[in-house]
């Protein structure tokens, strides 16, 4: 058996970085994260109309 073989049999499993877009800004990610909403709410339950179908 090939190397990669006996280490998938161990359960080792290729990794790799998620590829970044050619043209993202350097800053964009962390201005985002500064303006974006801190604590996120649940939404609302929607009420059940109780009338008859």
């Amino acid at each position: 058996q090939t190397l990669s073989r006996e280490l998938r049999a161990m359960g080792y499993r290729k990794l790799s970085a998620r590829p970044r877009h050619h043209a993202q800004a350097e800053g964009a990610i962390e201005d985002f994260k500064k303006s974006s909403q801190r604590a996120w709410m649940k939404s609302r339950a929607k009420k059940r109309s109780t009338s008859a179908r």
